[in-house]
């Protein structure tokens, strides 16, 4: 086949241009691929279709279900990258079928790096069945780039920030209130995990221009972030356990443990307390209320 065909097939197009032929083909195969169970829903009984109905996608990916509809219809307007980034989690695509889906909206796919903001479809599926317990992906500059429903109504919706403050590391020097789910006597350990976790992550990846900038600028804003990073300490930023803040439940004493990818760029973070515990006694509770302000 050659190039004049392949462009009237949809598998080469100039950046800009978006495929809505070949796109709503591509979503709809993989929306039907998808079990309920790969994403944490119940099967149920009564489905008269394969895979995960349109409001389902809808709703992992956070976009309206007229929204969606209207890509899988060929009609859609073009999605910007942050949205097709986020249909790419919520359809659990791999990188290649990710990079897939960027071509076909009209975009470059995002350079392939040690460190992504795709999160590892083999983390979300873990992700994806807890429910029990607060659970959230990392990156390996501290940027949560997912969490389970029970890790919001604890920290709250840390994949909200952007920039450098996607970084956990970043806001703890910069943002007085990152701190509040930590005791105070805990912040001068945190203090140094952190910046010790933060150059090993340079370390590792050292062509990382997003983990130099958050270097660069803490050594230029903040006292305490440069005496530290003298010591030159490196280390794994996940202590066996720890104790956290909730607003209104109080100390949280969670025990931590850490699945990282095989290149360790993201981790999946869950958060558990021993049966019979008083901090078991509050994750129930904190299951029970999640989001709701306590009275």
């Amino acid at each position: 086949m050659d190039c004049q065909s392949l462009v009237a097939t949809g598998v080469y197009r100039h950046h800009g241009h978006m495929d809505r032929p070949a796109l709503a083909d591509f979503l709809r195969r993989r929306r039907e691929a998808l079990k309920p169970r790969d994403v944490g829903l119940l099967d149920g009984s009564r489905r008269r279709t394969p895979g995960l109905k349109r409001e389902e996608v809808a709703l992992l990916v956070g976009m309206s279900t007229d929204y969606y509809s209207r890509l899988e219809q060929q009609r859609g307007p073009q999605p910007s990258e942050q949205m097709v980034a986020a249909i790419a989690r919520g359809l659990r695509l791999t990188p290649d079928e990710r990079d897939h889906l960027f071509r076909l909206t009209g975009h470059n796919a995002p350079r392939r790096a040690l460190a992504t903001k795709h999160v590892s479809p083999a983390l979300m599926r873990v992700l994806d069945r807890l429910d029990d317990t607060p659970a959230l992906v990392l990156s390996d500059l501290a940027e949560t780039l997912a969490q389970n429903a029970m890790a919001t109504a604890l920290l709250g919706d840390e994949t909200r920030f952007s920039g450098l403050a996607a970084s956990a590391v970043y806001r703890w020097f910069t943002d007085p209130e990152a701190r509040g789910r930590y005791p105070e006597r805990d912040h001068e350990h945190q203090s140094r995990i952190q910046v010790a976790a933060l150059r090993a992550s340079v370390s590792a990846s050292g062509d990382s221009e997003h983990g130099r900038a958050i270097v660069s600028e803490l050594l230029a804003t903040s006292e305490e972030f440069a005496a530290i990073w003298e010591l030159h300490e490196v280390r794994n930023r996940f202590d066996d356990h720890k104790t956290l803040v909730h607003p209104e439940i109080g100390e949280i004493e969670v025990d931590c443990q850490a699945l990282f990818t095989e290149n360790l760029s993201q981790t999946l973070l869950v958060l558990t307390a021993s049966p019979g515990t008083e901090a078991a006694e509050k994750l129930a509770l904190l299951r029970v209320v999640g989001n709701q302000t306590f009275a």
